[in-house]
């Protein structure tokens, strides 16, 4: 039997053989009951195919259909409010909100890539 460390410094009344863990991270883009019709949705028509195809693979383009369209305004939502922190400021290479700004579109850009 070998020495497994994690197991070990796990504290005595953490449930052995699952171990969470939650890094932090952004929030999704969409929430998550949105996010679960979706998924329950998508499920359905996978679900059914057997039976009806063509209804299965319209149920999946419905669902594929909202979850671009939810997409699509968390993103618009997301922008504005990021031109709102800095639109009406000067342009200054010093400045803290600017820079801020420009993080957060970097980060968000690269969320889109990963998808």
């Amino acid at each position: 039997m070998m020495y497994d460390q994690t197991r070990a410094q796990q504290p005595a009344d953490q449930p052995r053989g699952r171990t969470e863990r939650r890094t932090a991270g952004p929030e999704p883009l969409l929430a998550p009951d949105a996010r679960d019709q979706v998924v329950a949705r998508l499920r359905h028509a996978l679900n059914t195919f057997a039976d009806t195809p063509r209804q299965a693979l319209e149920e999946a383009e419905a669902a594929f259909d909202d979850a671009t369209a939810q997409l699509t305004e968390a993103l618009a939502e997301q922008r504005r409010a990021l031109r709102a922190g800095w639109e009406d400021q000067e342009p200054d290479a010093e400045s803290t909100e600017l820079r801020l700004a420009l993080r957060q579109y970097r980060e968000l850009t690269q969320r889109l890539l990963r998808l």
